[in-house]
């Protein structure tokens, strides 16, 4: 960038004390207002963060240096970034803001970092995964909106380990994907297939956030769950899983993700199941009625939620494009 161009406000002699009004000063010739928001804030709760700490060089070294090390395990089937944040909340929290659900409608939870996009689709009824040694599992699901009404061709994203607790993505030499497939819901908003009963597995710990882990003296280990993501014009993007009930884990997953309306039992499928969906009675079943919010909907709450929150904390703002930025007027 051209220097002549912009204009900086001088700053000299930064001490303790002034050196964060002189960052805020500096950027605030950004003219993004929702940026220049974002980096305000950021660059306050960091600086507050160094203050309250009072964080030695020796410190802050070690945690530039542990970020590098994040950055440099993180490939294209493994996001070391994302499980950080999965294991600090950050996730669930980001998702809970950006997302809100209005009661009875279907709970959000994190995308987790073995999610890909190399997955084929499939036809209702079709399996999931090629592993012979998972318990077979019968999934039927059905979609409405929140006033009941079924929603039909929705982009269903399905993915879960195998019966080891590995995702595809983590075996090298792999014929393409398994344990993960694209379906859309019928004109009934169901949808429906066959996978494999879901295994409680650690997050890769091998890493740095596994030695992160370690030094908190936390497990990496996460209840036995499935993946859904949900996408359909109109619709707020859903991304979510659902979880065993009893499993070891189930409250203590490593990742904070599991909420009471996600958890599930595993049932058994009776004469009317085991006719209908061509499977065994007694073969495992699991059933769930997902609830998509409108765009609409979920825009006018999070605008909602976020005046509440912004209120609360005594800061004056408008919104723009749905997101709070100071009201300076």
């Amino acid at each position: 960038m051209d220097p002549s161009q912009v204009k900086i406000p001088p700053t000299k002699d930064l001490t303790v004390d002034n050196i964060t009004e002189n960052v805020l000063r500096t950027n605030a010739v950004c003219e993004d207002e929702r940026t220049k928001y974002v980096l305000e804030r950021l660059v306050s709760h960091l600086h507050d963060f160094a203050r309250e700490t009072r964080l030695s060089s020796r410190e802050w070294m070690a945690g530039l240096q542990f970020l590098t090390e994040v950055g440099k395990i993180c490939s294209e089937v493994r996001q070391e970034f994302i499980l950080l944040s999965d294991i600090l909340g950050l996730s669930i929290l980001v998702d809970s803001i950006d997302h809100p659900k209005p009661p009875g409608s279907t709970e959000g939870t994190v995308l987790g970092p073995f999610h890909s996009h190399e997955a084929d689709d499939m036809a209702h009824g079709d399996c999931l995964s090629r592993d012979v040694q998972g318990e077979p599992l019968l999934v039927v699901c059905s979609v409405t909106d929140t006033r009941g009404r079924p929603v039909e061709g929705v982009k269903v994203d399905i993915w879960e380990t195998d019966s080891t607790g590995h995702y595809d993505v983590q075996y090298a030499g792999r014929c393409g994907p398994d344990g993960r497939g694209v379906m859309r819901s019928d004109s009934a908003g169901v949808f429906w297939f066959k996978a494999i009963t879901p295994v409680p597995y650690p997050i890769p710990h091998d890493g740095p956030v596994g030695r992160l882990l370690r030094l908190l003296r936390r497990h990496p280990y996460r209840p036995g769950h499935m993946h859904f993501m949900f996408e359909r014009e109109g619709f707020d993007h859903l991304i979510t899983a659902l979880y065993l009930r009893n499993d070891p884990y189930e409250t203590s997953d490593a990742v904070f993700g599991v909420k009471d309306s996600l958890v599930v039992d595993i049932g058994r499928a009776g004469p009317e199941y085991a006719k209908k969906y061509q499977v065994p009675e007694d073969h495992a079943l699991l059933t769930y009625d997902f609830v998509l919010v409108s765009d609409a909907e979920t825009s006018a709450l999070r605008e909602r939620n976020s005046k509440v929150a912004m209120d609360h904390l005594g800061r004056k703002v408008k919104m723009v494009n749905g997101l709070p930025v100071p009201d300076l007027d």
